[in-house]
């Protein structure tokens, strides 16, 4: 059963209208009976739909962690393409049909395309034409011209890598053997991390009572929980939901 009709299903087992429940979570009618259809478009942003689902839980006095894993499962950012996101975040206008193009424009477009041909033209037979100077003595064969060393990708700085809502709970996860999906929020619902950990690379999360953790490639990572190392959460490939709290 997908998130919308779980929350439709349990308005009705509690005998409360759509109206009932608008009014008791401050949402419009229209806005609960798209979430009931698994519409979350109108919610202005994941983040707000993640709170709109809060509220309806707990005015149901449903399993709220329940409702918000299915909504993470169904709708998460990490599932929709980055055109799809800016769009969304009006970032990036949805294009609306198909613009025509005059034919002046394509006139200019075609001449203009022309002069960077003829000038990259020329500066290929400028560059292959210069003389290149052979020195007079040339290392005997024995000798081995070995390139100068250079920094690899993996030295270069990453990515930040400590998200923090607080000091109660740490865990550290590290893409040891594979790369890595990673979803991470704390007990407020607040999002810290959303996003792909590279092969070898690591993230840090700190909070005061509990991580929520969503790992899309168990197999490939290792977690340390407040200092310990964690036995393996699952196999290669596989999605695991966990939680850590104080006591983990």
């Amino acid at each position: 059963m997908v998130l919308g009709e779980l929350i439709a299903k349990a308005r009705k087992d509690i005998a409360l209208s759509v109206d009932d429940l608008a009014e008791s979570t401050s949402l419009r009618a229209q806005l609960i009976r798209e979430i009931e259809k698994d519409d979350f478009s109108h919610c202005g942003g994941e983040i707000y739909a993640r709170g709109h689902v809060r509220n309806i839980a707990k005015v149901l006095k449903a399993d709220e962690r329940e409702f918000l894993r299915l909504f993470d499962e169904e709708q998460a950012s990490a599932k929709r393409t980055m055109r799809n996101m800016l769009v969304k975040n009006t970032v990036m206008r949805q294009s609306e049909g198909g613009r025509k193009i005059s034919i002046k424009a394509l006139i200019v477009i075609a001449v203009a395309s022309l002069g960077i041909v003829g000038v990259a033209q020329i500066i290929i037979s400028n560059t292959s034409s210069v003389d290149v100077a052979i020195p007079a003595s040339s290392p005997s064969p024995t000798q081995s011209l070995s390139p100068q060393p250079t920094e690899s990708a993996s030295a270069q700085p990453t990515a930040q890598s400590s998200f923090s809502t607080g000091i109660g709970v740490e865990v550290r996860i590290d893409a040891t053997r594979a790369k890595s999906w990673l979803f991470v929020s704390d007990a407020a619902g607040r999002t810290l991390f959303s996003g792909q950990i590279p092969k070898g690379q690591f993230r840090i999360f700190t909070t005061d009572t509990r991580l929520d953790l969503k790992v899309g490639n168990a197999g490939g990572v290792d977690l340390e929980i407040n200092g310990e190392n964690s036995p393996s959460i699952g196999g290669d490939g596989e999605v695991v939901s966990v939680s850590y709290g104080t006591d983990s």
